[in-house]
């Protein structure tokens, strides 16, 4: 254990070594969290480069000097190179020992040289600029699974605090540091790396790993929560922060009435990162947990869209929003939802006719789940529809056929490399949710505000959970319990979601951007840390019922089939069409015609009842014998 403090304490050195290095110039570009990331779009596209030596500061301005040279063009990169200069838009262009540098990806004229010409065959040079990128990426990787690991070696903390509280405290502590030795936070969570490289892993895994029958068998109830409960929190959480305004309990603050409701809509999503970090380890019983996962899968599109729709409406302003763009707004809604779910349906058919193919290239069959499912979040990106959706549904729709269709080495290997990409995905999100913090320039407080919001949050979500669950148990045959509505109400975690959506708020139309940022980040600290924390105590306190570890016999499998057509054949008899009854056709229709396009037939004999039934029952008398 020893040994693992001092390889963690000596990377952590080299980080801040590596961020000294380049601290008096923002990197070029971002590793998994540079706040000057030029690939994730936020770049403003200032930066400053100095050689022999000399360092350009030309504040807001791109400065590149060379051999004592320096040139300044506002808004642009402007190198000097022995009488020449070079121009770039928004990106970087520097000069080095009298050569303009214009070789992507290379240093251009360095060669670990510092500029002197060359006069004698080199060992070893150093060239740190020209690995710094990925050299800072692979290490912030390696030290993130690192807090992981020490976190995994302390089970008697970890029973107590959550992981992913640890691990925000762990970012507390490596966001010191780095600041410590900087005076400035070189590192942060963008949108852009959160968005495009680490949610679309941990949304694919989630719907790929649902399991199916329970989450459209509460369908209703999860859509009912996702869709109607996620905009009562926005809506009222916005309208009474209004209200308080205007009554002055916050004091002089630049901020409207449709820009309280686009903060209500960026922070009225419950976290499926959180919500699966926190309630795995909890370990509560089957419906339960597919309701606050479903939900939090589905609001987070939901979330989106508000957000996308809200801040449209900022834009045009007031004076310009009448009933025609507020109907379009209602359309856009729901055009957007639904038309990201569709997509991800048709890359999930895609995905299980790619996989009905692949027989003879099973070395590289599992990479098209993992392409095809991350293109269907671009696409749905690119389209303006929401991509968690059509990720979400993407995965659920493909995993029953591709796992008929695949080779079980293809199967084991898909299943296993999507929980490391998204277990990895999770373990960064949260210790640079926590080292984002410890930046003084984001920081802008107001009383009330924070208080305001979080006591908003809280109330709102229990009675929304509760009206809305009163109001399912009316139709439901097994009512949602007291107790199970109790933790629903106290498991709305907010996390990264949230706080991607508030860095994303443009700081020209919305004034107060930073105390919403710091309000954001105070939300989910306080959810995921505060609650996660005491979710388990409660769970017990209560004695909410747990999921069942033991797995279904022989006998009780058949007994479940036989209930299932009974349920069917009642709901017929009396006239009345339920979800069973939907089901059963739904299941008449797949077994018809999209196994038969979409399953090979070599799987679909192994589907067979009878037969796997007859291979269970001679697999059990061989064990027997063998016995």
């Amino acid at each position: 254990m020893a040994a693992i403090w001092r390889f963690a304490l000596f990377l952590c050195m080299l980080l801040m070594v590596s961020s000294s290095d380049t601290g008096h110039e923002p990197p070029e570009e971002d590793t998994s969290s540079s706040k000057s990331d030029t690939s994730s779009g936020t770049d403003s596209g200032h930066d400053t480069s100095g050689d022999s030596g000399q360092s350009g500061t030309d504040s807001g301005h791109d400065t590149s000097g060379d051999s004592g040279q320096s040139g300044t063009d506002s808004g642009h990169d402007t190198s000097g190179d022995s009488g020449q200069s070079g121009t770039d838009s928004g990106h970087d262009t520097s000069g080095d020992s009298g050569q303009h540098g214009t070789d992507s990806g290379h240093d251009s004229g360095d060669g670990g040289h510092g500029g002197e010409p060359i006069t004698t065959l080199p060992i070893v040079s150093w060239k740190w600029h020209h690995v710094s990128t990925p050299y800072l990426v692979a290490l912030w990787i390696l030290v993130s699974w690192l807090c992981k690991l020490i976190i995994e070696a302390n089970h008697h903390v970890t029973s107590v605090i959550p992981e992913s509280a640890l691990l925000i405290c762990f970012g507390f502590i490596l966001g010191g540091m780095i600041w410590g030795a900087d005076k400035v936070q070189t590192f942060t969570l963008t949108p852009t790396v959160f968005f495009f490289y680490l949610l679309p892993q941990v949304i694919l895994d989630a719907g790929y790993s649902m399991p199916n029958k329970l989450f459209f068998s509460n369908m209703g109830a999860i859509l009912v929560y996702a869709v109607i409960g996620t905009c009562w929190n926005a809506a009222s959480l916005g309208l009474s922060l209004w209200g308080c305004h205007m009554g002055g309990a916050m004091g002089d603050l630049d901020i409207g009435l449709l820009q309280y409701l686009l903060f209500g809509s960026l922070i009225a999503a419950v976290d499926p990162v959180a919500v699966i970090a926190v309630f795995e380890q909890v370990h509560v019983n089957e419906v339960l947990f597919i309701m606050v996962f479903g939900e939090s899968l589905l609001n987070d599109g939901v979330t989106v869209v508000l957000f996308n729709v809200f801040d449209a409406f900022v834009s045009l302003g007031g004076a310009k929003i009448n009933a025609v763009e507020i109907i379009k707004g209602i359309i856009s809604f729901f055009v957007v939802a639904f038309g990201g779910s569709l997509l991800g349906f048709v890359f999930g058919l895609l995905i299980s006719l790619l996989t009905r193919c692949t027989k003879n290239i099973q070395i590289i069959e599992p990479g098209f789940v993992f392409v095809l499912g991350y293109l269907a979040y671009l696409t749905a990106e690119m389209l303006s529809l929401s991509a968690i959706l059509s990720i979400v549904f993407c995965g659920m729709c493909c995993q029953k056929y591709i796992n008929s269709n695949m080779d079980e080495s293809s199967v084991t290997t898909v299943r296993y490399v999507m929980k490391v990409l998204a277990n990895g995905s999770e373990t960064i999100i949260f210790v640079f949710l926590g080292i984002s913090a410890i930046d003084k320039t984001i920081w802008v407080w107001n009383t009330g505000f924070i208080l305001l919001t979080l006591f908003f949050i809280f109330v709102y979500r229990f009675i929304g959970v509760f009206f809305l669950t009163w109001i399912l148990n009316k139709f439901r045959l097994v009512p949602v319990e007291f107790i199970d509505q109790v933790i629903m109400s106290y498991g709305g975690l907010r996390g990264a979601v949230a706080y991607g959506l508030a860095t994303m708020l443009d700081g020209n139309k919305i004034k107060e951007k930073n105390l919403m940022v710091c309000t954001t980040l105070i939300v989910v600290y306080f959810t995921v840390i505060l609650q996660g924390i005491t979710m388990k105590p409660l769970v017990t306190w209560l004695k909410v019922k747990r999921a069942a570890a033991s797995e279904l016999t022989l006998i009780e499998k058949v007994q479940n089939k036989v209930f299932d057509h009974m349920l069917v054949a009642i709901e017929d008899i009396s006239g009345q069409i339920g979800h069973n009854y939907m089901r059963d056709k739904w299941n008449h229709f797949e077994e018809k015609w999209m196994s038969r396009i979409l399953m090979k037939p070599s799987a679909r004999k192994n589907r067979d009842y009878v037969f796997k039934v007859f291979h269970k029952l001679n697999l059990k008398d061989a064990m027997s014998y063998v016995a």
